[in-house]
């Protein structure tokens, strides 16, 4: 189909209909720009774990096991651990929560030259998280809580002997 002169003509705005439109484009579009750049953005829920940051540490029964996380950046917590025993190295692993798809977090745990395991998070508040994964034989839950005194506790669970859930706590105190 070919339009003729006269029907172009009436597709187009007159020229100073036009000058207009972009006048008023330049002048609320910056405007429109500065609205957006001024809306918060959400916070990311890896932020929170903000107060596991640190060196902790548990001396029990002659065993000294110290971990340590850095603080959130880039989307990720970095950590380790290692346990002690008359001075020889036991254990260790090397640890990392991280923001996953969708903003779930996962922790991800490599111990002592294993193969790496994940587990998402299960709860998230200011002062607790947990993780799971169901798959994992053991641990299957891996939980982080601060508590009133600034000591954390950390705990495993999973599946232990005749069907009942093993539980093991890590009452850690900051090292200064």
């Amino acid at each position: 189909m070919v339009l003729q002169t006269a029907q172009l003509s009436s597709f187009i705005l007159p020229n100073r209909s036009l000058a207009m439109l972009r006048l008023l484009l330049v002048l609320l579009l910056p405007a429109a720009l500065s609205a957006q750049e001024q809306k918060p953005a959400p916070a990311a829920a890896i932020a929170r774990l903000g107060w596991l940051a640190g060196h902790w540490r548990l001396e029990k029964g002659g065993r000294v096991i110290d971990e340590q996380w850095m603080v959130p950046a880039g989307g990720v917590m970095l950590g380790m651990a290692r346990t002690v025993i008359k001075g020889k190295l036991i254990e260790y692993e090397f640890l990392q929560i991280r923001e996953g798809p969708g903003g779930d977090l996962y922790y991800v745990a490599q111990p002592s030259g294993q193969k790496e395991a994940a587990f998402r998070h299960l709860t998230l508040t200011d002062t607790e998280v947990v993780f799971e994964n169901k798959e994992h034989d053991f641990p299957q839950r891996i939980g982080y809580s601060l508590k009133s005194d600034g000591s954390v506790v950390a705990y495993i669970e999973g599946p232990g002997k005749n069907g009942a859930t093993a539980h093991i706590e890590y009452p850690y105190q900051r090292v200064k």
